[in-house]
C-alpha cells in the first residue's frame, strides 16, 4: 500500500506538471473555481442584466413611438442597424476617451447592440397584430391606449420575446469584450491566461452555460406568457 504522503505529492507533482504543461487539469479547476471565477461571473451577469433591461426598455420606447408614427420606422432601423455594424472592440475603445475606463463604457455599447434585434421584433410584433382583431377591439369600444395594452401587445409578445432572446444570448457573447473598457467579466478570465486550457475551458464554458441558462429562462416566460399558443399547438 502507498503511504498517503506519497500519494500527496505525487498528486501534486501531476497538477503541477499538468498546468506547466497547459494542459486541462481537473484538479486545478476544483482547488481554483472559487476564487478565479466567481467574481468574473458576477460580473458578467451584471453587465447583461443591465444592458438588456436598459436596451429593452429604450427599444420598447422606440418601437411604441414608431408604431404611432409610422414615417419613425425607416429612421431608427437605419440608426440601430449601422450601431450594430460597427465592430464591438472598436466601440468601447472609441468610448473610453468620453465615458472612461469602466463598467459605464462596457453598458453603453452592448444596450446599443441590443437596439437593432429588439426595436424590429416588437415593432414587427406590433405590426403583425391581425387587422381583423383590431377592428373587432375597435367594435367592442375600446380606445386606441386599451386597443395597444389589451390587444396589440399581448398578439404581439411571441415575437417581442424571440428578440429578448435573441439579444441577451447575443449580449452574454459580445460582453466577453467588456473586459477592453475595465468592465470585467468573463472575457477578462478568459484572456487574463489564454493559453493555458483548463482556464479557457471553465471561463468560456461558464459564457456558454450562462446563454444557455438566459435562453431557457426567457423560452420558459414566453410559454408561460402565451398559453394560447400551447392550446393550439
Amino acid at each position: 500500500m502507498i503511504p498517503l504522503a506519497q500519494l500527496e505529492i505525487r498528486d501534486r507533482t501531476d497538477d503541477e506538471s499538468c498546468v506547466a504543461d497547459n494542459g486541462f487539469c481537473p484538479d486545478w479547476i476544483v482547488n481554483n473555481f472559487a476564487d478565479r471565477y466567481t467574481e468574473p461571473l458576477v460580473e458578467h451577469i451584471v453587465l447583461v442584466v443591465m444592458s438588456v433591461t436598459i436596451g429593452f426598455a429604450i427599444a420598447f420606447t422606440l418601437a411604441l413611438l414608431a408604431h404611432r408614427r409610422r414615417w419613425l420606422a425607416g429612421p431608427v432601423t437605419a440608426i440601430t442597424g449601422a450601431l450594430y455594424t460597427i465592430p464591438s472592440i472598436a466601440a468601447l475603445l472609441l468610448l473610453l476617451p468620453i465615458t472612461g475606463f469602466g463598467r459605464t463604457t462596457a453598458i453603453i455599447v452592448l444596450v446599443a447592440y441590443t437596439q437593432v434585434i429588439l426595436f424590429r421584433n416588437i415593432a414587427g410584433g406590433l405590426n403583425g397584430v391581425p387587422v381583423d382583431a383590431k377592428d373587432a377591439a375597435r367594435g367592442m369600444g375600446l380606445t386606441e391606449r386599451q386597443l395597444l395594452w389589451r390587444v396589440e401587445l399581448p398578439l404581439a409578445l411571441p415575437e417581442v420575446l424571440a428578440g429578448l432572446r435573441i439579444a441577451t444570448t447575443s449580449t452574454v457573447n459580445l460582453a466577453t469584450f467588456a473586459f477592453f473598457a475595465g468592465a470585467g467579466g468573463l472575457g477578462a478570465a478568459i484572456f487574463s491566461d489564454i493559453t493555458f486550457r483548463s482556464n479557457v475551458v471553465v471561463a468560456g464554458g461558464l459564457a456558454v452555460l450562462l446563454a444557455a441558462v438566459c435562453d431557457v429562462l426567457i423560452l420558459t416566460l414566453q410559454r408561460l406568457a402565451t398559453p394560447w399558443r400551447r392550446a393550439a399547438a
